[in-house]
């Protein structure tokens, strides 16, 4: 396993991503992930999967400690005495006395690109801050970070909040682009947390990817994930649920990809990126 290091925090740079996995599918892939090696988590209080998460990581042989846990702050949970609450809630279902990782799940306002307004929206960045700065006070929370934050969003959130940004968590794969962000990232030490890594499984039959991955040996996915980590100080939290695919995102340590097979890689598409959402959202 290799390591995200960001403001003397080591964060294990391949996670377990839990969206949409609910009940026992999410205790098993939680619990194979910990047996296999993993030691990143990340979760979140929309998901409705917090108490699974816990009780898988309660009834495996990996100590707490030894679990870089995340999760997400709900959308109705934006004003000071909302935020506290919720984290505690989050807390005693995932049965831990702290969560090494607290974000804002989307920014207050309207979800980007659309006009659907989020609960609780009309609270300030700053208020939410406050509440997750007063959890770090109280050590519920180790770190606080953001998520969907674009650059402007991302430097206001920073401004705002006493404790430092750990991370931005967003969309992050061969089709969508974040070089803007990135850059932001690497000069301010902020880890970006790349979520959907494999375009919401269109990377899966992409020839280019394949052609790169015969190289090595590779699917496309782990050439996906192998690109998104070379990229400097992201870490990336793939969904899985399958002790073989989850075996396979931890196999994409042992190659690297060169200059121009990283540029080869890289096929910025809008298009390419709605398509395969709205296609695992039909598979799903």
């Amino acid at each position: 396993m290799e390591y995200v290091t960001v403001q003397g925090e080591e964060v294990p740079a391949l996670g377990l991503g839990t969206w949409r996995l609910t009940g026992q599918d999410c205790r098993e892939a939680v619990g194979t992930a910990l047996e296999l090696g993993y030691r990143h988590i990340d979760t979140a209080q929309a998901y409705g999967n917090e108490r699974q998460v816990g009780e898988a990581i309660a009834a495996s042989d990996v100590d707490r400690e030894d679990v870089f846990i995340t999760t997400k702050l709900d959308g109705g949970a934006r004003a000071y005495d909302d935020v506290l609450r919720a984290t505690e809630e989050s807390l005693a279902k995932l049965g831990t006395a702290y969560v090494d990782l607290l974000l804002i799940h989307w920014p207050n306002g309207r979800f980007p690109g659309s006009s659907i307004p989020i609960p609780g929206g009309r609270v300030s960045h700053a208020e939410t801050l406050d509440a997750m700065n007063t959890l770090v006070d109280r050590g519920t929370v180790r770190h606080v970070g953001v998520s969907n934050f674009d650059v402007d969003l991302l430097e206001e959130a920073r401004s705002l909040s006493e404790a430092p940004i750990l991370t931005d968590q967003v969309q992050f794969h061969p089709y969508w682009d974040q070089s803007a962000l990135l850059d932001y990232c690497a000069i301010h030490d902020v880890m970006l947390t790349a979520y959907s890594p494999l375009g919401h499984g269109g990377v899966l039959d992409d020839p280019v990817l394949a052609e790169v991955g015969r190289r090595y040996d590779k699917t496309p996915a782990q050439v996906a994930l192998r690109w998104v980590l070379q990229h400097e100080g992201v870490a990336t939290i793939p969904k899985a649920t399958s002790r073989e695919h989850l075996e396979q995102n931890l196999e994409v340590f042992d190659f690297r990809l060169t200059d121009d097979e990283m540029d080869r890689v890289a096929q910025p598409s809008k298009l390419r990126t709605l398509s395969g959402f709205v296609r695992s959202r039909l598979s799903g």
